[in-house]
């Protein structure tokens, strides 16, 4: 949508199964197909596990995976519940055997290769979200390494790593596909992570998945930086990115602070492609920060809402306050850091500066203010489940 996720409410900060977008939201889906783009999405979405809220609804012409989360890469389930059973076809209920990674990637490269319009394909796996079950072949390339002198975490971790690896091989085979059918140097690729990795996976989170599971002692790591997925720390929220369009982006590393709803403006703006009418993005045209023509920016403030989870946070110039999450709303946690001086967030200077403190915290209510503006009506029995 270009804007961030509270904008929509607080089921659309967490993964929810209720439907998130208000009906006919414009996405940078449905703006690059009514522009002339087929699209196609292949893997989880998590923004209305029910009929009325598919993919298909919000711009997607072809949709395949999980309408929930992160499922079983093998039964294919979500967590136990009404919302379990929602893998899926264009909306309809889809029963198939094979690894969840393989499924994605080659329903993704079948519908790549026969495309006869300029097209836009989102794949986004269920890997490495738990349950962490990675194929034998992948496992087997980690069987002579030791990363942990525990047995149970030595394994956790070799688990995740394989279940990475075969992430990693079959993106490789959808660029390769690419190159087989000529549409190489015309496709930009963009890859990205939603959140850092999380420690472990004990058996009771587990449990929720239907299926035999292992728990797993030991799973990712964002060090340098500190915290994990559902924290407002950088290892929580930095993630790396890459993007590649050969022939026209040169190799470089880009350094500068951005958000993902900046995708949705530098690639409308790339294509010369008209934003839906009052788009109120949060996000910006980075694409001159890309190819380096621009390499000093205007100072920008990139804002977090995870209210009920961990807080807020707001990244503003050098400075990043967190506003913790507390049952006393006047008795916050607050912590300052100076990114440019202290990226892995190791010396709170709240107490030494005040004045910033104060000024962040403003910041962070003026962005708090445009949140929950454009939430989905919440109807009762509201939508059908594919079951």
């Amino acid at each position: 949508t270009g804007r961030y996720p509270s904008r929509f409410g607080p089921h659309a900060t967490v993964p929810s199964n209720r439907p998130v977008l208000p009906d006919g939201y414009q996405t940078l889906a449905s703006t690059l197909r009514d522009s002339g783009y087929d699209t196609g999405l292949f893997g989880k979405w998590h923004l209305g596990s029910t009929k009325n809220a598919t993919p298909n609804a919000f711009g997607f012409n072809y949709s395949y995976g999980s309408l929930a989360g992160g499922v079983d890469p093998y039964n294919h389930r979500y967590k136990k519940g009404t919302y379990s059973f929602t893998w899926h076809r264009n909306g309809e209920a889809l029963e198939e055997h094979g690894h969840v990674t393989d499924l994605v990637a080659n329903e993704a490269i079948n519908w790549m290769e026969t495309r006869q319009d300029p097209w836009f394909c989102y794949v986004p796996f269920t890997a490495v979200h738990a349950p962490i079950k990675p194929t034998q072949e992948s496992l087997d390339q980690y069987a002579f390494e030791h990363y942990d002198d525990d047995p149970s975490r030595d394994e956790s971790v070799k688990m995740y790593a394989a279940y990475a690896s075969h992430m990693d091989q079959v993106i490789g085979k959808m660029v390769e596909s690419l190159e087989v059918t000529g549409q190489r140097d015309n496709t930009i690729i963009i890859f990205s992570s939603d959140n850092g990795a999380i420690d472990d996976c004990p058996l009771h989170a587990l449990d929720q998945y239907p299926g035999y599971q292992e728990a797993n002692a030991r799973l990712g790591s964002n060090l340098p930086y500190r915290g994990f997925k559902a924290q407002l720390y950088e290892g929580g929220i930095r993630t790396p990115t890459l993007i590649n369009w050969r022939g026209i982006l040169n190799p470089g590393v880009m350094s500068h602070p951005v958000h993902v709803s900046d995708w949705m403006p530098t690639l409308l703006n790339l294509l010369e492609i008209e934003a839906p009418t009052n788009p109120k993005w949060d996000g910006k045209d980075i694409w001159p920060l890309i190819t380096g023509e621009e390499n000093n920016p205007e100072s920008r403030d990139i804002y977090w809402n995870f209210k009920g989870e961990s807080g807020f946070a707001i990244r503003s110039g050098d400075w990043k306050l967190i506003s913790s999450e507390t049952d006393d709303p006047d008795n916050r946690t607050l912590e300052l850091f100076n990114m440019e001086k202290d990226p892995y967030e190791t010396e709170d200077l709240a107490d030494r500066n005040v004045s910033k403190v104060r000024e962040l915290v403003t910041k962070i209510e003026a962005q708090f203010s445009k949140d929950y503006l454009d939430v989905r009506p919440d109807l009762e029995n509201y939508a059908e489940t594919l079951g």
